[in-house]
């Protein structure tokens, strides 16, 4: 009877460049916990370790650091750096929409007395041919630095120099 002999697998070798104390300095300086972790496991690896304790530090399985080990390898886990998305408004756009915000709502253009969160979707809409949720209006306005303030309720038609007559002629208690 033939004896099936199974293949050992092979090591997966983990790039030269850095040391296992660079990349536990690189864990600390990182501020996404999970790249943390895998960059604790790769140090792990560079010291000897093997690899299913070096996964278990990471909380993750040998197969899994396996598949980090490649990645680190080929420049993905360190290097690969995005800032995020693309902004949808560019600054002159976002300095314009500050403006709009600040300057306040025209009774007769805008047909509001006051900038409500979808009114301001609406606005930029029309102006920048940008669709955003009412709920990312209010995050974009406070990215610009407004904050949430309610003015006091005054009637469109109201006439100042008759509130004023009337705080004359009221006496003081």
């Amino acid at each position: 009877m033939a004896r099936r002999i199974r293949a050992m697998p092979s090591a997966v070798r983990l790039r030269e460049d850095y040391s296992a104390e660079a990349l536990r300095a690189l864990a600390r300086r990182s501020k996404d916990v999970n790249q943390s972790r895998r960059l604790l496991s790769l140090a792990a690896v560079r010291d000897g370790m093997d690899r299913g304790g070096a996964a278990k530090i990471g909380g993750m399985d040998r197969q899994t650091l396996r598949d980090w080990v490649h990645r680190f390898n080929a420049g993905d886990l360190i290097d690969n750096w995005t800032a995020g998305p693309k902004p949808r408004l560019s600054e002159e756009q976002r300095a314009q929409f500050a403006q709009i915000v600040e300057a306040g709502p025209d009774r007769e253009k805008d047909g509001v007395v006051r900038w409500r969160r979808i009114d301001l979707k609406r606005v930029i809409a029309e102006r920048f041919g940008v669709d955003f949720h009412p709920r990312y209006v209010g995050k974009l306005l406070k990215k610009l630095g407004f904050s949430h303030m309610s003015a006091r309720p005054r009637h469109p038609a109201q006439d100042e120099r008759i509130v004023e007559a009337f705080k004359k002629t009221s006496r003081a208690r």
